[in-house]
Order: C-alpha cells, then structure tokens, then sequence
C-alpha cells in the first residue's frame, strides 16, 4: 500500500502571485454534488439503507422509502431550481457526479452539459474510498469515468471522493489517464501540483465549511441567511487577501440541500453579495485547473514570466 506524505508547509508563507482571470481577487468555484441515486438503500440491493440525512431514524434490515424519496426530491425537484439560479445569472458550475447517479438520471447530465457545466467525478458509488482494496477501488475509477463519459458525450476530468480518498486514489487517478485534477484536499486556499508517476498533477482543494451540508444535523444552518452570511464573510475575508495575492474559494453544494424552497435563497443571497463586491472569477473546476496549469508553466501555452515554483510530492 502507498504512503502518505502529510505537508504542512505548502507555499510557506510565500504563494505564488499569479492572475485571475479579469484580474479578480478571488476564484469561485461552485460544486453542485450529484449523488442521489448512488447512495445505499436495501431496495436497490445493498447491504443496509443510507444513514446520513437529516434528522430521520436508520430503518434495519427493510426498505426505507422515508430515505428514498427525500434523495429523489433533489433530482426531481432540487436541480432544477439550483439550475435556474445559476443559470439566470449566466454562471457555471462543476457538477460532481456518482457514477450510479449519473446512470440513473442521464438526462439531469444532458441537461447541465447544454447549460455549460463541467460534469467531473465523484466515485461510482458515494462512499468512501479509504481502505478500499486496490483493485476494486481501480475498477470503480473506471466504471464511474466510463458512466460520465456516456452520459455527458465527453471524458471527465476531475475527480472528488466522498469524505475520503485512499492512500492510493490519486496514484489511481493518474493510471488511469485523462484527469487533469482532484479535490481530494482540504488544506489550502489555493490549488497546487503535485507530480505523481512522474506527471505533473493539479489539486484543487475543497471545503466542507462553505458548504450546504450544514444544514444537516449538528451543522450550525438553520435558515437561508445562515449559509449566505457565512460564505460571504468567507468570501469577504479572501477578497481582501486577494489584493495582495489570489485566492481560491469552494462552495459546495447539494441538490437535496440548498435546492429546498426556503434554502434555495441563501444561494441567491450569496450571489447577489458577489456581484455587488466585484473582482470574483466564478469558474468551473476544469477551469480553474487549465488556468493553474498555465500560470505554473506546466501547458505549452504559459508564459515563463508566469511561472513559480509549485509544490512537489511523489
């Protein structure tokens, strides 16, 4: 099994003073998760019925349609208004995709592709991939880049593990070709590169603070405003960084999540507090990668007054 190598260092105090796009402060990257449909239920034919959620009890050993129906409101009720949102404001998003899910409801992936959003992944099933054994977990790469790819007409190019990456997933990654980046990181502000299998490896690191699963139980939101006073202090706070260096915000989303009726809101809210500040990239995390890649001189295209040193792990 590979080893991790834990790096609290990172730019060390001295990140690289690279250029947003549009010479903005802060690139905003908005991750709408696509995972209803992939998530375990006994009706479906696994081995026990998903368990994370809002305050419902776990029901042992039978079918639970109390779980069921509350993941089927995000594909059949809760995309649909996120999308309109994004959409009204002519922004775009990376849709981090399940495999299953994606199999499941084609035409939701048919439908973001047209609206301009990248389609990345986000495992087979939504689960964890620490201690998944080597070959199973090589297999389930695969099979959920082969989903996306079939659903969306193009090969993804990004990918996200639910909670957890193995010791061995970026390895992985790169075996198997065509991803150019991966947000299995929660431990900087900025992207990085890695060089894995000798190739130069993009990682964008993702936030489970600016995300709407804290509406969940225990997660501190309650009502729309809460979500939208956060990410704008978040944002806020970066902005005035991003004066003298770029930086990078995630703000995650979830179709059962923000795309309920009195949540929904706190998104618009967010937005609005974005457009009125100014100086924000909202970009795709495809994006984002290409444009890091340039900026470190690892594409043909970058210019080598651009480059900077980047973080280097095998």
């Amino acid at each position: 099994m590979t080893s991790h190598v834990r790096d609290f260092a990172g730019y060390r105090g001295n990140p690289p003073h690279v250029t947003w796009p549009g010479n903005a402060r802060v690139a905003v990257s908005f991750v709408v998760n696509l995972e209803e449909g992939a998530e375990l239920a006994i009706a479906d034919g696994d081995e026990r019925n998903e368990k994370v959620y809002e305050a419902i009890e776990e029901v042992v050993g039978a079918p639970d349609p109390c779980m069921m129906t509350h993941f089927e409101y995000g594909p059949r009720a809760g995309y649909w208004r996120i999308m309109d949102v994004l959409s009204s404001r002519g922004l775009h998003a990376t849709i981090s995709s399940c495999g299953r899910a994606v199999e499941r409801s084609p035409e939701l992936v048919a439908d973001a592709v047209a609206r301009g959003h990248e389609i990345s992944c986000h495992g087979y099933r939504w689960e964890t991939h620490a201690g998944m054994e080597e070959s199973r977990e090589r297999a389930a790469i695969a099979r959920t880049a082969e989903a996306i790819a079939a659903a969306a007409g193009r090969p993804p190019v990004g990918w996200h593990t639910r909670s957890a990456a193995s010791v061995n997933t970026r390895r992985l990654l790169c075996e198997h070709g065509g991803f150019l980046y991966d947000s299995d990181a929660y431990n900087d502000d900025l992207p990085y590169v890695l060089t894995v299998g000798g190739a130069p490896h993009v990682v964008l690191p993702y936030s489970f603070d600016t995300n709407d699963m804290r509406f969940g139980p225990g997660g501190g939101f309650v009502f729309a405003e809460d979500f939208a006073r956060y990410c704008a202090d978040a944002f806020d706070r970066l902005w005035e960084e991003g004066a003298k260096v770029p930086k990078m915000m995630s703000i995650g989303l979830h179709l059962r999540f923000i795309g309920r009726p009195a949540r929904i809101r706190g998104l618009e809210m967010f937005l609005d507090h974005i457009a009125r500040k100014g100086r924000a990239w909202i970009a795709r995390r495809d994006e984002i990668a290409h444009h890091w890649r340039s900026v470190a001189g690892l594409d043909p295209w970058a210019p080598a007054a651009a480059r900077h040193p980047q973080a280097v792990a095998d």
